[in-house]
């Protein structure tokens, strides 16, 4: 997306405070901590990383929200990767990264991973579809639509956790245009695409890692399980399944949306104990400013310091 305006408005915060808040909140909201056996996995769209202004303190309060995730994708880093090289090293030693090349909007995939707990493992790259094979991307509410290419190219990467657990993760950020009927089809055809990507990959005797998860920004509207969402259904057409969860809250901090999702097989689902959730920062960060300022303020300054995104998380822990 464009960057956001910077804030005109000054406020000063101390980190060590915010991180504690950080903390507190995310026991009080009963998000798991690391394991050695189990897994927490994580999305986050970190608006405009390394086109806006962040400074060291920001660099710090995000590196503390990654750092409660064994393996994170992370969506809008830009071609300039200063901003996640400093944020990786916030989080300390033994944290590797892999991103893919910049694409719509100048935007990098990556994925940010603990080297202590998990290896990565070979495959890993740009999914994409050979031209025979556009033909077989379809919409079941749209037949006529047809898909073209990806605006942002999704970006996979495999990592073993053990001797028991590998996953090869698949992270998106689709196409979202605007919520115009022939947006909202594009947005659907790519949803389609990845769904049919996993598909073929899950069912292939060749494929990297025993679980595949499809996870980021799908760019959900928020109705999504009532019917009539064809990014939903476009998602969900193959097996894909959506996890509930209990923070009844959306992904974007400015409105209820669901943008963000983690997409598993039900054999994942039958195989693990799985728990998925949001973690809602903002409840809690920044509280001189909620109280000093506007809540329009505070979300302006929210979205260019951190983001307007909340990270979604899964954990998995295999049903002995």
């Amino acid at each position: 997306m464009p960057t956001f305006p910077r804030p005109t408005f000054p406020f000063e915060y101390e980190v060590d405070e915010e991180i504690a808040a950080l903390r507190a909140h995310r026991a009080a909201r009963g998000i798991p901590g690391k394991h050695a056996q189990e897994l927490m996995v994580g999305t986050w769209n970190i608006a405009n990383l390394g086109a806006q202004q962040r400074t060291s303190k920001d660099f710090a309060l995000i590196a503390e929200i990654l750092g409660g995730f064994d393996v994170i994708a992370v969506q809008e880093c830009r071609s300039n990767t200063q901003d996640l090289l400093q944020i990786v090293h916030a989080m300390g030693e033994g944290w590797g990264y892999v991103m893919s090349d910049a694409a719509g909007n100048d935007e990098r995939m990556v994925f940010i991973f603990d080297r202590r707990k998990l290896s990565l493992l070979e495959e890993i790259g740009e999914i994409a579809f050979p031209p025979s094979q556009l033909k077989h991307v379809k919409l079941v509410s749209a037949p006529k639509e047809k898909f073209i290419a990806f605006d942002r190219n999704p970006y996979l990467a495999s990592f073993q956790l053990g001797e028991r657990m590998s996953v090869q993760l698949v992270n998106v950020h689709l196409f979202y245009g605007d919520e115009k009927p022939a947006a909202l089809r594009r947005r659907a055809i790519e949803t389609a695409a990845v769904a049919r990507w996993c598909d073929v990959r899950r069912k292939s005797k060749y494929s990297g890692a025993r679980e595949i998860i499809a996870l980021g920004d799908f760019n959900m509207p928020k109705a999504k399980r009532d019917g009539g969402n064809i990014v939903y259904e476009a998602l969900t057409e193959k097996e894909l399944i959506l996890p509930g969860h209990s923070s009844e809250i959306g992904s974007s901090i400015a409105s209820d949306n669901h943008y963000d999702q983690i997409a598993i097989y039900k054999s994942t689902a039958e195989g693990f104990a799985v728990q998925t959730g949001i973690f809602d920062y903002d409840k809690v960060i920044f509280k001189g400013l909620w109280q000093a300022r506007s809540e329009a303020q505070f979300n302006a300054w929210l979205r260019y310091y951190i983001s307007d995104h909340r990270p979604m998380w899964m954990r998995l822990k295999r049903n002995t």
